[in-house]
């Protein structure tokens, strides 16, 4: 299913500036499906982690910051060889872990050579800022909402019917559909 936030992680991935990116929003719009097909079809490889429950996840982020200790442990973790640039790391739920939250400023400021996008929920990232600081400043951050309109279209693959619809909005004249 193509959703338009696609675009803006292409131009995310493309950024000569490019930050470590936080998608959130609520629950169950569509986050996590919409990153990992990005990854699939803009990377080599992605290594996907999801801190809901996973403690062996959690431990690593338990000792300090450092990014390259911490790739170097999510390799070992994953089973997976994390090669900047090529590799896409997801963190899935990244609000059951606010020191993972703060390591993306240090994957900005130190790796930034390392892909990285994190998901989670607006709740949840509100509720669990207490003992480490955001990475203010040092994080893009797109909001991802529910599917839309247009996105519904082209889901059941009516992309012809956006122009139809966007045309007759325009010129404020009404649609002919044709019954087959």
């Amino acid at each position: 299913m193509k959703r338009k936030i696609e675009n803006k992680l292409l131009e995310w991935k493309n950024s000569e500036d490019r930050k470590p990116l936080l998608v959130y929003g609520a629950r169950q719009v569509g986050k996590t499906y919409s990153i990992v097909d990005f990854g699939k079809k803009h990377y080599n490889d992605i290594v996907y982690f999801n801190f809901e429950g996973n403690s062996p996840l959690l431990e690593i982020f338990n000792r300090d910051l450092d990014p390259y200790r911490i790739v170097m442990a999510l390799e070992s973790l994953s089973g997976h060889k994390i090669n900047p640039g090529n590799t896409l790391i997801i963190f899935d739920e990244i609000q059951e872990c606010e020191k993972a939250l703060t390591s993306l400023k240090y994957f900005c400021e130190d790796a930034p050579e390392y892909h990285v996008i994190a998901a989670g929920s607006l709740l949840g990232l509100a509720i669990n800022r207490g003992h480490f600081s955001f990475p203010v400043g040092k994080v893009s951050m797109i909001t991802m909402y529910p599917l839309d309109f247009e996105e519904f279209l082209m889901a059941f693959d009516c992309e012809n019917l956006i122009d139809l619809i966007k045309t007759s909005y325009k010129n404020d004249t009404p649609i002919l559909l044709l019954d087959d």
